[in-house]
């Protein structure tokens, strides 16, 4: 009999739709193992013990909510366990799976989050599923890390890496990830198939490294005071008005080539907008760019020289999350930013291939 751990958090997989309103409630989740105990692929070979530590709508999740679903893992004796299932909503999984990723990086078991694009109850749901891949990828992979199970509208149950993988996308419920790469997938015989890029590290790879941040639930600090802008056509920076309260760093967005405005001056500038922040001791990073010292418009050269910093080959909703955690636990300026900038936490950084 294999052990797991099923965390509930909340979230579509564990909500009830009651007329047009679909939201939280306390039976939510546990209805979920009901439901699944029904199902033709349940697994009595498996024991699922429960904990909820949150029970929200993911978009109203804040940094301190991490803090207390990661102190919630960190109490577990993993020793009794197979792995970890975190049920989640999927409006803000891609950021909570690197959250967890860099918290958890160090952990000897697998910590697998999954949603559902419907309440469970409703024909359309793929949560059930989802929740017998996490628990088949768990007991027949026995992958040590972090790792997000979901089905994609192929019906493929698919496996990222907790840092590798996008938000959901808003009108096809679709995730994705950087090159369209993903880990592998969960096959019909409910093995797990390791997609061969030399980007994916070996599963024999996956060993537990010591943590790069030591933390304890009760020194766990992570920043909010991160501001994140994404470009667009007529974006004014003079509506952003830092008199009253200013942001400790702001992440800014890129066009897919890397670049944003880069005029000298004027309220659509990110290079005069950036001058000014970094006056006000605002820290400024770029992404996503695959390689920055690749050949580079000359529009990115103005944005370094302004004084803002790229963040290479790495998904927004990771660097955002790395960002949050560097800001709370990191005081000395160039630890922060070769912890941010350099330093490969758990895959986060990807290989660019010539």
């Amino acid at each position: 009999m294999k052990r797991l751990l099923v965390i509930f958090t909340g979230g579509t997989i564990g909500s009830k739709a009651e007329g047009l309103a679909i939201n939280v409630s306390d039976s939510g989740s546990y209805t979920l193992l009901e439901e699944y105990r029904k199902q033709p692929f349940y697994r009595s070979d498996v024991q699922l013990d429960t904990i909820q530590p949150l029970n929200l709508l993911s978009e109203n999740l804040t940094p301190q909510d991490w803090s207390s679903l990661a102190s919630a893992i960190r109490e577990v004796d993993l020793r009794l366990y197979e792995g970890l299932i975190v049920t989640h909503g999927s409006d803000t999984l891609a950021y909570t799976a690197a959250m967890m990723s860099y918290l958890f990086a160090d952990i000897k078991v697998p910590l697998v989050l999954t949603a559902s694009n419907y309440p469970i109850a409703d024909e359309r749901s793929n949560g059930l599923r989802n929740l017998s891949s996490s628990i088949d990828f768990i007991v027949n992979a026995a992958l040590p890390g972090i790792f997000v199970v979901y089905e994609n509208n192929k019906g493929e149950p698919l496996v990222y890496l907790g840092t590798r993988i996008f938000q959901n996308e808003s009108f096809t419920d679709q995730f994705l990830s950087p090159y369209e790469l993903v880990y592998g997938k969960m096959a019909s015989d409910r093995t797990f198939q390791l997609v061969e890029d030399r980007r994916n590290p070996d599963p024999a790879s996956l060993t537990p490294s010591a943590s790069t941040l030591a933390w304890e639930p009760s020194t766990l600090k992570l920043e909010d005071g991160v501001l994140y802008i994404k470009p667009y056509p007529g974006l004014n920076y003079d509506l952003y008005d830092f008199s009253k309260k200013k942001p400790r760093v702001i992440l800014h967005d890129l066009h897919h080539s890397g670049t944003a405005n880069a005029l000298e001056s004027g309220p659509y500038s990110l290079t005069a907008f950036i001058e000014k922040i970094r006056k006000l001791g605002i820290d400024c990073y770029l992404c996503p760019i695959k390689n920055a010292s690749d050949a580079l418009y000359d529009s990115s050269h103005r944005l370094i020289d302004a004084g803002a910093r790229f963040i290479e080959n790495i998904s927004i909703e990771a660097a955002l999350t790395k960002l949050m955690l560097a800001y709370g636990m990191i005081a000395e300026d160039a630890a922060r930013d070769e912890f941010i900038r350099s330093e490969s936490i758990y895959y986060e950084k990807l290989e660019v291939l010539s």
